[in-house]
């Protein structure tokens, strides 16, 4: 294949904000691919050239492919530069460049998608002392040989920011167009949430059809996409919803893991997906001691603990073991427990199917509890009495809440979803008290005054999972201090975009546009009905939206998340329609 092909596919793309026309276009396109090339297909069209799991991540800073540019066109560093400040924008800076020299090259060759591929292995595989040069130059020798559209999407993947709005459920969505399966897309999303490989489940598709994708299961060595919880604000509510009788479990305030015990190693991943095995040692060394059997897939919160008092602390605490130098003395001054709360293999079978109840005494079969690895508090209550005492117990004991979980036969494990079946329940749910939010930062407005020369305020945002969109939700100004305000631009430079992304909906002018990545915990005293903003719209009367009334931030930033996993939109409209009250104008009133 020519990689022609795929950049006029991106491009026409990019041409359109219909979530629609992007799966027809994507569809049309997947057709024509063959099943051997439609897996690395998949995952250029997200700007990787691997699953999200896999360590090795493809990318250049800034700089090293502006030189590049500069390299295959010959043209003054200077004018390069200018271009880059002007547009803001790699991809259209190497778009503008290739077309001033395309009459210079007499030599270029077409570029066949395996050596645009072959290349881009041996960029993100270059390591040593000159692996930035080695870099640049293979960027270079694809340049030299690129048109204008493909010089704008070669930049655009080696920095990951593709811009076509292609996410993972319009993928999907073209998938199931593409090979005439429309009617099993719930069993092509089940076998993309159980692999985490978008890639690998394209290429079954394309060879075998739909049985081969269903034949795609839970693996150890392979993670799993997280289950989520929703939220309600009260026990009445929650023991309603769940039929009367629940288990309550502690809500510990860490980093949610997903370990993979095999008899080889222990692997550690994040809800992000991250190999996190590095940094968490002794969880390892616990996990691996303590498991009586041959093979599993478990998950708990990693919480960090003061060994003098036994008290948990707070989650800043445990943000310590994600730095990547000096573990040993994290290891030593962060010490933390694992809390195991789920199972979703053991052995030869695959529990995400069997109901929590299961899942449950198999976790607690199978793994003995020592000093660093303990099983989740857990309670089965049927009264709101016994529901409250429970909770109560949790805030003495240092948790942030409780987790409802149901006891039914159909409390399956729902991979990668959101539902009913587990249910969260925090203290700042409760009577007046503000509520919490995990918000994107999809935009910034240039500070003044006291916060000249930095980010003054953020356009926040939620996620839309059914389009892959997001939606602005508020203007955070609020809850800054000022070590936070100096570390931002640094935060949010590898993010900077010259517009508003692609996978954004708004009615907000921003000073400064990001692609949606950095997730920021949020507190909030009410949700109104907003004309400006655009969270849950569609599912409101046309031209509104919901915005989050008096934000500030918690000093919390959520990098255990990543931005598809924020609060969505289907979340936010639930808590404004269970507020206390609603006045006639649709304004909310206080939780």
């Amino acid at each position: 294949m020519l990689y022609e092909e795929l950049a006029s596919t991106y491009d026409r793309l990019e041409s359109t904000s219909s979530r629609l026309e992007m799966t027809s276009i994507l569809a049309d396109f997947f057709r024509q691919v063959e099943a051997s090339e439609l897996r690395q297909v998949v995952y250029l069209t997200q700007g990787k050239l691997n699953p999200d799991h896999v360590t090795e991540k493809l990318g250049m800073a800034d700089k090293m492919i502006l030189k590049a540019i500069v390299d295959a066109s010959r043209l003054q560093e200077s004018y390069v530069n200018d271009l880059w400040m002007k547009e803001g924008d790699l991809g259209a800076v190497a778009e503008k460049v290739a077309a001033e020299r395309v009459q210079t090259n007499l030599f270029s060759q077409p570029l066949t998608l395996d050596r645009v591929l072959t290349n881009l292995r041996s960029i993100e595989g270059a390591e040593g002392k000159n692996s930035q040069t080695k870099r640049i130059r293979l960027l270079t020798s694809l340049l030299h040989d690129a048109s204008p559209l493909e010089s704008r999407y070669l930049c655009r993947t080696v920095t990951g920011r593709m811009r076509v709005g292609a996410a993972s459920m319009t993928i999907l969505d073209a998938l199931a167009s593409a090979f005439g399966v429309k009617e099993d897309r719930q069993d092509i999303e089940r076998a993309f949430n159980v692999s985490s490989d978008i890639g690998a489940v394209a290429e079954s598709l394309a060879r075998d059809g739909i049985e081969g994708v269903r034949g795609i299961d839970v693996q150890v060595g392979r993670p799993v996409r997280s289950m989520l919880a929703e939220r309600l604000s009260s026990m009445e509510e929650i023991l309603t919803k769940l039929g009367g009788r629940c288990a309550l479990e502690y809500k510990y305030d860490g980093i949610r893991v997903q370990a993979h015990i095999s008899e080889d190693e222990v692997k550690l991943y994040s809800r992000r997906l991250e190999d996190l095995t590095a940094n968490f040692p002794d969880v390892v060394e616990s996990l691996r001691s303590s498991f009586k059997g041959q093979a599993a897939i478990v998950e708990g919160e990693c919480v960090p603990v003061d060994l003098k008092t036994g008290r948990l602390l707070p989650f800043q605490e445990v943000a310590h073991r994600r730095r990547k130098f000096g573990m040993e003395e994290a290891v030593r001054d962060y010490p933390v427990k694992i809390f195991l709360f789920d199972c979703l293999r053991m052995d030869e079978a695959d529990m995400t199917l069997r109901p929590f109840s299961e899942r449950r005494t198999a976790l607690e079969e199978n793994l003995e509890e020592s000093e660093g690895l303990l099983f989740s508090r857990l309670e089965i209550v049927d009264s709101v009495a016994e529901a409250e005492d429970f909770f109560e117990s949790a805030l003495v004991a240092g948790c942030e809440g409780i987790m409802a979980k149901s006891l039914a036969e159909n409390s399956v494990y729902r991979t990668g979803n959101r539902g009913f079946l587990w249910i969260k329940y925090k203290k700042d749910y409760r009577g007046d008290l503000n509520d919490s939010f995990d918000l994107v930062i999809v935009g910034a407005y240039t500070g003044k005054g006291k916060r000249k020369g930095l980010y003054g305020a953020l356009l926040m945002a939620v996620h839309d999972p059914e389009t892959g969109m997001f939606q602005t939700v508020c203007k955070l100004g609020s809850g800054f201090d000022d070590a936070f305000l100096a570390e931002l631009p640094g935060m949010l430079e590898g993010h900077r975009s010259s517009g508003p992304s692609d996978l954004l909906s708004t009615r907000m002018e921003a000073d400064h546009w990001f692609e949606p990545a950095i997730v920021l915990e949020v507190m909030g005293a009410e949700i109104s009905v907003s004309p400006t903003h655009t969270a849950a719209e569609g599912l409101l009367p046309e031209g509104s939206g919901l915005a989050v009334r008096f934000p500030r931030f918690t000093g919390k930033v959520r990098d255990d998340k990543s931005a598809e996993q924020a609060t969505n939109a289907t979340e936010l409209l639930t808590m404004y329609r269970g507020q206390t009250s609603t006045s006639d104008s649709g304004a909310s009133a206080k939780f």
